[in-house]
Formats: C-alpha cells, structure tokens, sequence
C-alpha cells in the first residue's frame, strides 16, 4: 500500500490507463476488460485489473490536475512498480480542422505550471516515451482514428480570467491542444526512470482572437467518433508493451 491507494503489492499491473474520470475508469474495466478486479477504492481513485487481449492491464482514476497526476503516477511508479503509465484523457484543441474525438498523442507537454521550479538551472521540458508514441501512433493508424502529434499545453487553470491569459502564442507556435494533466505524467515518469504517453480526445475547439483572448466552444458529436476511439489506441498500445514484456524485448 501506499500513502493514497490500498492495492496490495501485485494487484496492479506494470501496465496502467489512467483517467482523471473514475467513472470511465469504470466504463473501460467493465466494457473492454476481462475479469476485472476493483483492487482500490480510497479516495474514490477507483483501479480495476483484468485483461485485454490476454494481457494483464490496469485502469486507475487519478482525479483532476497536475498535482493530483503527480501523487498517484508518483506512487505508481515508486510504490508498486509499474513501468507504463498511459493517460486516456480529454482536451481542447487549437487547429481550426479539429473534429471532436480526434487523437492528440502529446510528443512533450508545455506547461503554465511551477511543478519543477527550483529543480533546474534552466527550464525541464517533459517528453513522452518515443517507442510508446509509435505504438499509439499504429494503434492509431490501424483503426482508422483522426490523430494528430506534437506538443501540447498543461494548465493549473481551466476557469482562466481573460484580462490574465493570452493563448495566442500557444496557437501560433503550433502546440495542438490544452489540457491540466500531462506535464505532471511525464515528470514523475522522468524522474523514475520510466515510460508514459498521454492521448486526448479532442472535444471542443479553442479560437483566439487579436488580442489574444481564448474562446473555448465544444465541437458537435459525430455518428463516426467517440471517447472509444482513444481508449481502444491506449489499450492496444498498452497491449502491444506487455506483449514485448512478456517475450523479454522490454
């Protein structure tokens, strides 16, 4: 156990989706794992463990926001061993073709946060794991899934007040959406030496105008699209590394 989940050691899998969402922590253990095993419940950070495509995975429920992300990929990592940590999330994006349910798979994570100030004499840059971004990226590829790749933006703020935050630079700089979670996944990830990639779905459109100001307007639901679509890539591609693990490529 650990400070904030109850799992014994070995309940969870090296391999774990998570979502802020405990309730789509819940939807994927039930609809695409089988015989899923709820193996924590303190604090409602709900972890389920079963298998998909005969490889044992976990799904966890890390709640909202950097510092909340950080507590439980830190635990997972350091307290019960887990090696991949994929983060199946939502965002916001800022290319004008986006349409809702398109992938972001996030090569690095800008941020608005202090999370790692005072630990560098510069300025750390968290990145995904390379070998898990291609993985994500056939996955992707393989169902016929709009996905996008490049950097995305990580905000302590989703309520921001205009008159304080300008996003235009974000936009024309090229990052691709915002979202509250993935610069504290790929720190902790950093600092124990280990793997993870965050894929988000997109579900509204972000538009800046002259003076920099940021809209956010939700995109229209598709016949073709839904939050399925990322979280069958992040289980195939989390399938695929405990596949390699199980015959001793990882």
């Amino acid at each position: 156990m650990s400070m904030h989940i109850d799992a014994k050691p070995g309940q969870i899998a090296p391999t774990v989706l998570v979502a802020g969402d405990p309730e789509r922590v819940e939807y994927i253990a039930q609809r695409y794992l089988e015989d899923p095993v709820c193996v924590n419940r303190k604090r409602g950070s709900l972890c389920f463990t079963g298998r998909y495509q005969g490889r044992r995975i976990s799904a966890m429920a890390t709640g909202m926001g950097i510092p909340s992300m950080l507590i439980y990929a830190t635990e997972l990592y350091r307290d019960y061993g887990c090696e991949t940590i994929l983060r199946v999330g939502t965002s916001a994006g800022y290319l004008p073709g986006m349409r809702r349910h398109e992938i972001v798979l996030s090569q690095a994570a800008c941020h608005t946060s202090a999370l790692n100030d005072g630990l560098f004499n510069g300025t750390f840059c968290p990145i995904a794991d390379f070998g898990l971004l291609v993985r994500a990226w056939e996955a992707a590829r393989a169902r016929g899934v709009g996905v996008y790749v490049g950097n995305t933006v990580c905000n302590d703020r989703i309520y921001r007040l205009r008159e304080t935050y300008r996003s235009a630079a974000w936009q024309q700089y090229g990052v691709l959406c915002s979202e509250m979670e993935g610069a504290g996944l790929y720190t902790a990830a950093a600092q124990f030496g280990k793997k993870a990639l965050m894929l988000v779905s997109i579900l509204s459109h972000i538009t800046v105008d002259e003076g920099g100001q940021e809209t956010i307007t939700p995109l229209p639901e598709r016949a073709d699209g839904s939050m399925d679509d990322a979280i069958l890539v992040a289980l195939d591609t989390a399938a695929a590394v405990e596949k390699e693990r199980e015959d001793g490529a990882v």
